[in-house]
């Protein structure tokens, strides 16, 4: 790691390799804000359009130590104005335009935030959350809002500058800001340049394509990053386009494709006899269905490596299932590298032996436990010294080691249902529901029970045209019967009209717990706990 910012990585490669392709964005992605015309950067002019917002930032006072938040959606601005911000020492606050006013108000107290910087889209929903408490201005400014701020000083960057604030999605409640430096940035590149077998990242040739957005570490740290450290190209798409997706991989000479979960069984529904031409290595992403992830091997011709990782963790402990075994279609995401340490325990802290899920606990080898992890949760030491208990921190994820030492996710912590010394995990009832026509979309959580603890709650929304009924219940129920183990299977099935989400649609469980604690008196829910008998 010889650069010691963003930055200084960056402009280490544009100087040495000005004329490789440094972005890319296809024209499904730019035909929403600009001509219906693909977009190529290159290193140098990309370099030279930082440096341009650098002094524009310098010349309106802004300086090292304050935040600016970025509300740029998957746009080239997005890069030029983080890494220029970096460059001044300032630390970036990434914002989703996907939020509500006042989530955006909330962060932009909580970390302070000097300036929010928008585009045509975002600037109203800016305005509309700060209320003129921070100034806000246009990307593209010539100038940029004035502030008082002491003379600027020459400092040196560190690895240990903060870089920036990635506030967590807040399914739990209010959402926590993970304090992420430089060195979390670098070391998070390092691990996936380095990581070999299938993942062998090859300099100056990859290009990467992602339907990430930028205020998720996975598309600003790991994938951006990957690129500038390897001298390779970022194909940034808006968002996920199904029915464009192939063409823009071909089009854009993708080797590298990055994906959400649910991106391959969308693949895998479109146009079956359709041949499909691409020079895609490997996938890299996380929580594949199990039952697609074979199939779509075979059907397009590349490894989707599942990995993990955590915001908290992205810089320290990057886990992928990157060699064979992979043990596809079992949830698998691979073994620990050289220098990180996992280990599964019980409610006891105690070991778990291999096949036994238990919780997973991580950290770096060595005499610094957390370095590359986030540096702490802002202003909520309390939360940062919780989640690092007895020197290992807490991934809040219930996990099984198979015999060769690979690991497999089983599910959350917090979406285990204890139902008469029995673990549970919500994820499972929640795909075997899915397989289900009638349901359209399910949350599983745990309901009250004085007999055995807790008992499994589905609240569903059906597929259209599907009668909300007691017999629709009771073919639910059968169908996880015949699926799962009988303790499983739903107890009550609910219907509701719709899932509370998140602005990244995570369901927020925590939402549905009220719902939940009196299943009796719910709305439109079946007590169907007596027929959860064991299939003969």
């Amino acid at each position: 790691m010889t650069s010691t910012s963003p930055y200084l990585a960056f402009k280490q490669t544009a100087l040495q390799y000005p004329d490789n392709d440094f972005l890319h964005i296809p024209a499904s992605a730019r035909k929403h804000y600009a001509t219906p015309e693909p977009l190529t950067l290159k290193y140098g002019e990309t370099l030279a359009r930082i440096d341009e917002h650098i002094e524009r930032y310098r010349d309106a006072g802004y300086r090292s130590g304050m935040r600016v938040a970025l509300l740029l959606e998957n746009r080239p601005d997005f890069f030029f104005h983080f890494f220029a911000l970096n460059a001044l020492g300032i630390s970036v606050v990434p914002l989703n335009a996907d939020s509500r006013p006042h989530e955006i108000a909330y962060v932009a107290e909580h970390s302070e935030i000097a300036l929010a910087i928008g585009i045509d889209t975002t600037q109203a929903l800016l305005h509309a959350a700060l209320q003129d408490k921070v100034p806000v201005a246009d990307a593209n400014a010539s100038a940029l809002p004035m502030i008082e701020s002491a003379a600027p000083t020459v400092s040196t960057p560190s690895l240990d500058d903060e870089c920036v604030i990635l506030y967590t999605s807040g399914t739990t409640g209010k959402p926590k800001g993970c304090i992420l430096d430089n060195r979390y940035f670098l070391s998070i590149a390092e691990i996936y340049v380095t990581e070999g077998g299938l993942c062998e990242v090859r300099p100056g040739v990859e290009r990467l394509i992602t339907p990430l957005p930028l205020f998720h570490m996975n598309a600003l740290a790991c994938s951006t990053m990957a690129m500038v450290l390897s001298a390779g190209c970022v194909i940034q798409l808006d968002r996920f386009h199904p029915r464009s997706w192939w063409a823009d991989v071909a089009e854009s000479n993708a080797t590298i494709v990055h994906y959400l979960g649910v991106m391959p069984a969308i693949l895998l529904g479109m146009d079956a006899d359709k041949p499909v031409t691409h020079s895609v290595r490997f996938g890299y992403g996380a929580n594949v269905d199990p039952k697609h992830q074979q199939v779509f091997e075979q059907r397009f011709g590349f490894p989707l490596v599942e990995g993990w990782a955590m915001t908290e963790t992205g810089g320290a402990v990057v886990i992928a299932s990157s060699r064979e075994p992979r043990h596809a279609g079992t949830r698998c995401f691979g073994r620990p590298r050289s220098g990180m340490e996992v280990k599964l325990v019980d409610a006891e802290y105690n070991e778990v032996a291999n096949g036994v899920p238990g919780h997973m606990l991580v950290r770096r080898e060595g005499l610094n436990p957390r370095i590359g992890f986030f540096r702490g949760y802002l202003k909520d030491n309390a939360a940062t010294e919780a989640a690092w208990q007895h020197g290992w921190f807490h991934t809040g994820d219930i996990v099984r080691r198979g015999d060769d030492g690979s690991l497999h996710f089983v599910d959350r912590q917090k979406n285990i249902i204890r139902r008469s010394g029995e673990n549970i995990a919500a994820l499972e009832v929640e795909a075997c529901l899915l397989d289900h026509p009638d349901v359209r979309q399910t949350a599983v959580i745990a309901a009250p029970d004085s007999l055995r603890d807790e008992e499994v709650m589905a609240c569903v929304i059906v597929s259209p045209g599907t009668v909300r009924s007691e017999a629709t219940a009771r073919a639910l129920q059968a169908w996880c019967l015949e699926r799962l183990a009988y303790y499983k299977a739903p107890g009550y099935v609910a219907f509701v009209d719709a899932l509370p989400v998140t602005s990244t649609n995570k369901v927020q469980k925590t939402q549905l717990a009220a719902f939940g604690a009196d299943p009796l008196n719910a709305p439109e829910c079946f007590d169907l706990r007596a027929s959860k008998k064991r299939m003969s």
